[in-house]
Order: C-alpha cells, then structure tokens, then sequence
C-alpha cells in the first residue's frame, strides 16, 4: 500500500467519497440543463470541445445497442475520450441512455442523439456544483485506479 496510508484505509475513503456517483450526475445533470449549461449529441459536443475545449468541465458517454453496431460512433468516442483525456476534463460511460434522455430530454423536443452530453462551466467561472464536484472526485479516484472512462448507473426516478 505504501508509506502513505494502510491499504484498508484509502478502500474506505474511496467508498465514502463514492457512495452514489449515479446519484451525483442526475443532479449535476440536472443542476447544469437549469442553467443551460448541457450539450447533448455527439456532433454539438464536438463543436464545442473544438472552438471551446476550457468552457467544459465534464462529458458523458451513453452506450446503447447502436453503439455495438456502429463503428462511426465508436471512432467518435475514441476521440471524444482522447479529447477529454488531453484537455483534463472528467469523463464517465452510462449504459441506460433512455434513461439518460429522460433526465436530459425536454418533454417538447426528443434528442435523436443523446450518445454525448456535455457539462460546460458557467460563463463567470466563479460557482461549484458540489454533485460535480463529487464527480470529479469519482473520476480522479477512479483514474487512479486505472479505470479511465468509468461507468455510472443513473438512477431510476
């Protein structure tokens, strides 16, 4: 475990700081959609981690039935990971896009294309979420543990 802490502590304090990572992205989710702060689609994102990589602070990755299929997307994630990996910006895989979309999706306007969605920084740079902040946290820890893209379980309403 090494000099610095006993191994059965940091497994304690991983568990503690980690205790619903789902739970955290719902509501930064949430938190950001109210303050028109989220970019859903792959393409969108894209646009916007080219002309503003700085202005992003947290991206998701959904995987769904398509994703198995479709080798254009999977090359687009590739990226997608690179980018956010170059550019120090935390990254996450759900598995459940619909529920994805239920939590992003405006009743109005069905998002044809919830593979990505994006958290961008507020325009003053000043206010913290402290759901993404425990986000980050997830996803330094888990990076640590040499999971680099790990995968969060939304959950159910």
């Amino acid at each position: 475990a090494g000099p610095r802490e006993p191994r059965g502590h940091q497994t304690v304090r991983y568990k503690l700081t980690m205790q619903s990572p789902g739970k955290s992205l719902k509501e930064a989710l949430l938190c950001a959609q109210s303050e028109e702060r989220l970019t859903v689609g792959v393409y969108e994102s894209a646009k916007i981690m080219t002309e503003d990589p700085d202005s992003v602070s947290f991206c998701v990755l959904a995987m769904d039935e398509e994703f198995e299929c479709d080798i254009a997307l999977q090359i687009h994630f590739t990226l997608i990971q690179s980018f956010c990996f170059d550019n120090d910006i935390s990254i996450v895989r759900v598995s459940d896009m619909q529920r994805l979309v239920e939590i992003v999706g405006d009743k109005a306007e069905q998002f044809e294309d919830a593979h990505c969605v994006l958290i961008t920084n507020p325009a003053d740079g000043s206010w913290e979420d402290p759901a993404l902040e425990k986000l980050h946290l997830f996803c330094e820890e888990s990076r640590r543990l040499n999971d680099w893209v790990p995968e969060i379980s939304l959950p159910e309403r």
